[in-house]
């Protein structure tokens, strides 16, 4: 009994280590693994002693194993086949060439400078042949890198992982059996790799049938048939050949993402959340069982080994792999500097070194401490700097993407794709009414008809490489399904939509990037209305010191009263549709509809021209218009009123 609860005790701890450090991280907005490695070897023997592994038993190498089988379902999963269509070339070469590559030129770095034998040096060469989408994918989500180079670093990680595990596999049947023959070696590896690939597209589609065929299993169940579903292909593919299991799991994942299910969604949710909970106590138990002595006795050598796997191999290995690709020097030098270690080269190198230890051979725990700095150099050194190295080589994709894909042709939509395209920036309508694309077209707009929905529709009007993607249909609740759906699918830097303020609906509160477009609960009808019917002026202000706190509240007065929409901001150069919780500034350029109520007849009598036009005609030049606290919305119209021709 007292043995049981210590073993729960051991759990608890991880789990909560693990669980804060991602809280912690997510805080910080840096890789978890950061603090997941502090966590674990400050808890552990070397630290407070908190934590220890071993206790364990063989339950640790099960806890692994299955933990890295949902982490490489998970990642196959998320994988975008449309994506890798584009880049298939470069990851093709990147999962073979540079496979080869870093396995020779660290097992040469490793043999020459860490000063190990020829066996543990190539073995410790194919542990880190892989680079972690445990590491990548967070990494990416905080760092906005354009497409191509985020497709190809989540597309190496997910892919190279199994392909490294196996290989390591077949170093270490080569360093236990050394009667073994290299061209043996090479057939169990490709036994490996083709028992793995195909149970795991039989299984990934047997899977995808009855998620979409058992109308009678819950959502919630759903969840839980896949997760049992991923573990049986894993076991069935271990018990056929070892470590066939890896590959199994990643082409799963990659056939049932491909399987286009009504609950994907929710899927994908539940998968990312078991890998968040599997890579937490995965790297806290794995860091607690590291021992700091052996880092330190490795020595400078194998400093030096590191260092030249990560400034000499990988750029080699990037450059030989892009050759043809297309790509520009700012993306392979990004690409070079990026490849962080992660959960699968440290938890297949601590069993290794448990399979070594119990075999006689020396060099396991050698082997698990390079590792293990490797990991750390690399996620501390890269994984750190990663947004100031995209900053600098202007790839980031949130600062340099222009330009606005829209859902919808009604007026409202196709003033604020005039406004666009007059500043030089690209913008495509879509809407699946023929009138209201027609109209759109007679304002020279590009204009697709179809469904927002339709991903081959968003990927034409280049909704992977645009700033914006916003939808403004008049329905509240299609805008925000479009709006998750391109979240999903691509990503952009800007998301926004018009949907109702309910909080349960509203997607602010989580991590769906879907911001509420220009107001609160906006009567898009009635606005479009006001268009149509001529009742509107186009305006622009600078908020400016030191009248900034009056002008602020006066213009917040004037939307909330319904008599202002403010539309796009200018903002150090960037141009930008306005969010319901826009925080402004000093210096911010707003230009703005404002409503005029006064009936048309009298504003002709009165000699206005009709503000209709605004869609028919080339957009006007906007005025710099004041606003402060004693000016009233009448001032302002009279300011915005067109001169009257002498």
């Amino acid at each position: 009994m007292e043995g049981s609860f210590e073993l729960t005790l051991q759990m608890v701890i991880t789990v909560l280590a693990g669980i804060s450090a991602q809280v912690i991280a997510e805080y910080f907005k840096v890789p978890s693994i950061v603090f997941l490695l502090i966590f674990g070897i400050l808890l552990g023997p070397d630290g407070f002693g908190l934590l220890h592994p071993q206790a364990l038993g063989v339950g640790l190498e099960v806890i692994v194993a299955l933990s890295v089988a949902v982490i490489l379902f998970e990642g196959g999963l998320n994988l975008e086949l449309r994506e890798l269509g584009k880049v298939s070339g470069s990851l093709r070469n990147l999962v073979t060439l540079g496979t080869l590559i870093t396995l020779l030129g660290g097992g040469m770095a490793a043999h020459w400078l860490g000063e190990f034998p020829w066996p543990i040096a190539f073995l410790y060469a194919a542990l880190v042949v892989v680079t972690g989408p445990t590491v990548i994918g967070p990494l990416l989500k905080q760092v906005q890198v354009d497409r191509q180079v985020a497709t190809i670093l989540e597309g190496e990680g997910v892919l190279v992982d199994p392909v490294g595990a196996i290989l390591a596999v077949v170093v270490l049947d080569t360093i236990v059996n050394s009667h073994v023959s290299l061209s043996d070696s090479i057939i169990g590896l490709t036994l490996r790799l083709g028992i793995g690939g195909a149970i795991g597209a039989v299984g990934g589609w047997l899977l995808g049938l009855i998620l979409k065929r058992a109308d009678f299993i819950s959502e919630e169940l759903k969840n839980l048939v896949v997760l049992a579903g991923l573990w049986g292909l894993f076991g069935l593919a271990q018990m056929i050949r070892s470590e066939s299991g890896l590959m199994a799991t990643v082409i799963a994942g990659l056939v049932v993402g491909s399987s286009a299910l009504p609950e994907e969604r929710l899927l994908r949710r539940f998968k990312g959340q078991l890998t968040v909970l599997g890579v937490s106590v995965l790297f806290i138990l794995l860091s607690a069982d590291l021992s700091i002595a052996s880092i330190f006795a490795l020595g400078w050598g194998s400093l030096f080994t590191v260092l030249v796997l990560m400034f000499v191999v990988r750029p080699i290995s990037i450059a030989l792999c892009t050759w043809n690709s297309g790509l520009n020097w700012r993306q392979k030098l990004f690409l070079s500097w990026v490849a962080p270690k992660g959960i699968v080269s440290a938890s297949v190198a601590s069993l290794f070194a448990i399979l070594l230890t119990e075999r006689g051979i020396n060099g396991g725990d050698s082997i698990k401490a390079l590792v293990f700095l490797t990991i750390m150099l690399t996620v501390f050194l890269q994984g750190l700097t990663a947004r100031w190295v995209a900053n600098w080589l202007q790839i980031n994709r949130s600062a340099g993407a222009t330009g606005a894909v829209i859902i919808g042709c009604n007026p409202l939509s196709r003033l604020i794709g005039r406004l666009f395209q007059e500043r030089g920036e690209s913008v495509v309508l879509i809407d699946t009414d023929p009138e209201a694309c027609e109209k759109a077209e007679q304002e020279n707009l590009r204009v697709f008809q179809s469904s927002g929905l339709d991903i081959d529709v968003l990927e034409e009007a280049g909704l992977d490489s645009m700033g914006t993607f916003l939808a403004m249909t008049n329905n509240g609740e299609v805008n925000l399904v479009l709006a998750q759906r391109a979240v999903e699918e691509f990503q952009p830097p800007r998301v926004l939509a018009v949907f109702s303020r309910d909080p349960q609906a509203n997607p602010t509160n989580n991590k769906t990037k879907v911001n509420q477009a220009f107001v609160p609960q906006l009567p898009i009808k009635s606005w479009n209305q006001y268009l149509n019917e001529g009742q509107v002026k186009l305006g622009k202000t600078a908020l400016k010191e030191p009248e900034f706190a009056f002008q602020r509240a006066h213009l917040k007065a004037l939307i909330r009263s319904g008599e202002l929409l403010p539309l796009l901001v200018e903002r150090e150069a960037n141009f930008q549709i306005v969010s319901a919780s826009e925080d402004w500034q000093p210096g911010d350029q707003i230009i703005y509809l404002l409503h005029d109520p006064r009936p048309k007849l009298l504003k002709r009598l009165s000699g206005a021209s009709p503000s209709s036009r605004l869609a028919l005609e080339r957009l006007p030049e906007v005025e710099e218009v004041p606003i402060s606290a004693p000016v009233s919305a009448t001032a302002i119209e009279e300011v915005l009123q067109p001169p009257t021709p002498s």
